[in-house]
């Protein structure tokens, strides 16, 4: 999987809700309600990172979960971080 260039990583990132650009990576912060919901969403993505082989890393502080995603094989963002982002936004 190559690096992405400056402008494929924009258009990418234009078509996320909700995700930012920091530093390598993309990064989503997700309210949860309470710390049994911020549980319940990563049980969700990890089947999905593990069917890709792709592991966000993931943060939680209570009611919020930070997921941040980078390819750190590629010292930066691929298209399968941004197919993982898709995948996780669609868990709701």
């Amino acid at each position: 999987m190559a690096r992405l260039e400056e402008e494929q990583i924009e258009e990418q990132l234009s078509a996320l809700e909700g995700w930012n650009r920091e530093g390598d990576g993309i990064v989503a912060e997700r309210e949860c309600g309470d710390f049994a919901g911020s549980v319940d969403l990563v049980n969700r993505i990890l089947p999905v990172a593990e069917e890709m082989n792709h592991h966000p890393d993931l943060a939680i502080s209570w009611a919020t979960v930070t997921v941040t995603i980078t390819t750190h094989s590629e010292g930066g963002l691929t298209d399968n971080d941004f197919e993982l982002a898709k995948r996780i936004d669609a868990l709701g």
